[in-house]
């Protein structure tokens, strides 16, 4: 195996048990010991434990915010175009979350009692997603999509708590529970929560 191979491998390694097991209570064996290779191997690649559950952060941070990146508008468009490309955002964002379930479960649930570095390296990767959600925002304001006089602060909070609040009772349920298993399809999940984006309480607007 070789260097970029062994480096991913402990990274895929360390997900995975920082998922099942916490951060805490995670050990630098546990991941050399799983990986098949010595202490010292894991030493040549990341200096300490803080530093590969930093780079998961990061690499788990970027490839979300590649899925929201693809929301950015370029033109203007009406109504129902605005709902199916939303439609297929929140898509992308719920695939993601299902094919990564360990990554979510280390950011959305498992990492927050994590040492205060890597809390605030999780909060971060949080805030990068409310961020990307804002300039979406701002785009689709700029081209006359949305409603100029509304806070975009505001707004791209609320959004983000919507996406990532269903994400997680989806993923894991109301308690949190790592086997939970979903009750609704990626599909169906979207399809109720753009709807709800767009229409609220009342979902006066039905196709």
């Amino acid at each position: 195996m070789g260097n970029t191979d062994t480096r991913e491998e402990l990274l895929h390694i360390a997900l995975e048990i920082f998922a099942t097991k916490g951060y805490h209570a995670t050990k630098i064996s546990d991941i050399v010991k799983q990986a098949g290779v010595a202490q010292g191997t894991f030493y040549w690649h990341f200096k300490s434990k803080e530093e590969i559950a930093k780079e998961i952060i990061d690499k788990g941070k970027e490839n979300l915010l590649a899925a929201i990146h693809q929301g950015y508008r370029q033109t203007f468009a009406l109504t129902d175009d605005m709902i199916q490309s939303t439609t297929a955002l929140m898509k992308r964002i719920f695939t993601f979350a299902q094919e990564n379930r360990n990554l979510m479960t280390f950011l959305l649930v498992k990492g927050q009692g994590a040492d205060p570095e890597i809390r605030e390296a999780i909060e971060e990767a949080l805030i990068s997603v409310e961020q990307a959600f804002k300039k979406n925002i701002q785009r689709a304001t700029e081209l006359g999509m949305l409603n100029s006089s509304h806070n975009t602060d505001l707004q791209a909070t609320m959004l983000t708590s919507l996406v990532m609040g269903t994400l997680s009772k989806w993923l894991f349920g109301p308690k949190h529970d790592l086997n939970y298993v979903p009750k609704f399809s990626v599909d169906e999940m979207t399809e109720e929560l753009v709807h709800f984006e767009f229409f609220g309480l009342i979902g006066q607007r039905r196709n």
